[in-house]
């Protein structure tokens, strides 16, 4: 007999909201962590009563009804609208691209003319069928944009010459023609009203939880105590990267309390020159609009990943791809294991696509 139907490893959205869903249908549940707190990634740590979004800005934005229901089950959600600002040497502007921001480079008004100035710039470099990052950039916003505010961050995010990078990243790039700073497109948007740790809280409310407890460190105690494992860590350490590491880039925070009420203005702020060493700096205060007589700003680095660091970023070109499909071979002929989440299926997700990934999951196995 099996102490448990499931041990889930990690407290992030995933393994929380699997936990949840199957302490519902009556499922014996132990959920563990290698870090000292639940959540994963979404954790928010209360300083000088401001929510600090210790691992990066998470904003949640969904177009789908369904999770947006299911995460306001949890927490209230505040009107937060992105419209992060970019910052190029003693220029600023608006982000996404948009008719603020080819004004304020151009001088034009309209849509037609926005659009004959890209043209412009892209005959000029003429690219026909783009080759790396910095083609599809340039055909997508022109060369000034480009050089401007794509660049720098893009070389610093991901640590090589844009002319080095797959033009696939950049493909989605927001371009809009309308005078709207709003970043997603999405219907519904904002932030939990006091954070996000309070949301896992809830989930995780009656289910036994156990932390600075790591797995693949106490495997061989914790392999057989339940019928199934749900794992949401990195599915090549899983398997002792029996065919080699899949890559990450990671980032680093540097965070400080200011004896200020207001930092720079604005929840996000990104630094575009490749001589300034972090991407962007958070303004943690201003996704809830506080009023506190301090505030929080976290400065954030794009690194080098290794195994010592968080990975954050899935490096999905051809060659990862191609590894990660070995590794999930393995993983479909496991019958105890199910691999979830950012790590254990090597994507990145957006929080609502972790919500659906998790419910179908539930679907599927419970």
């Amino acid at each position: 007999m099996y102490k448990y139907d499931y041990l889930i490893v990690g407290s992030g959205l995933f393994g929380s909201i699997f936990a949840y869903e199957a302490n519902k249908k009556g499922k014996k549940c132990l959920i563990i962590d290698k870090r000292a707190h639940i959540g994963g990634n979404i954790y928010t740590e209360k300083i000088e009563n401001i929510n600090v979004h210790k691992y990066g800005a998470h904003i949640f934005h969904t177009s789908s009804k369904e999770v947006w229901e299911y995460i306001n089950q949890f927490a209230e959600f505040n009107r937060y609208t992105n419209s992060p600002i970019a910052r190029y040497k003693d220029e600023v502007y608006n982000m996404p691209f948009n008719m603020n921001t080819f004004n304020k480079i151009w001088g034009v008004f309209t849509p037609d003319e926005a659009k004959e100035k890209i043209e412009e710039e892209l005959k000029e470099a003429n690219i026909d069928q783009p080759k790396n990052l910095e083609e599809q950039a340039i055909k997508l916003v022109g060369k000034t944009i480009y050089e401007k505010l794509v660049k720098g961050y893009t070389e610093k995010q991901w640590g090589k010459r844009a002319t080095e990078l797959p033009s696939f990243i950049i493909k989605r790039l927001p371009v809009r023609f309308t005078y709207d700073n709003n970043y997603f497109n999405d219907l519904y948007q904002g932030i939990p009203i006091g954070g996000y740790t309070q949301i896992i809280e809830k989930m995780l409310d009656g289910i036994e939880v156990k932390l600075n407890c790591n797995y693949l460190e106490n495997r061989k105690k914790l392999e057989n105590i339940a019928e199934k494992i749900v794992y949401t860590g990195p599915i090549d350490e899983y398997y002792d990267y029996c065919f080699g590491e899949l890559e990450y880039r990671s980032v680093r925070f540097e965070t400080e309390l200011l004896e200020t009420d207001n930092y720079q203005g604005n929840a996000v702020v990104n630094y575009t020159e490749y001589k300034i060493p972090y991407t962007r700096i958070i303004e943690h205060k201003h996704f809830e609009f506080g009023m506190q007589p301090k505030t929080v700003i976290s400065k954030e680095y794009s690194d080098k990943w290794d195994k010592t660091k968080e990975p954050y970023y899935p490096i999905n070109d051809e060659k990862n791809n191609n590894l990660y499909e070995k590794y999930k071979q393995l993983a479909d002929k496991d019958e105890k294991v199910i691999f979830g989440g950012r790590l254990g299926q090597y994507k990145y997700y957006d929080m609502d696509k972790v919500i659906l990934e998790s419910l179908n999951c539930v679907k599927k196995y419970i």
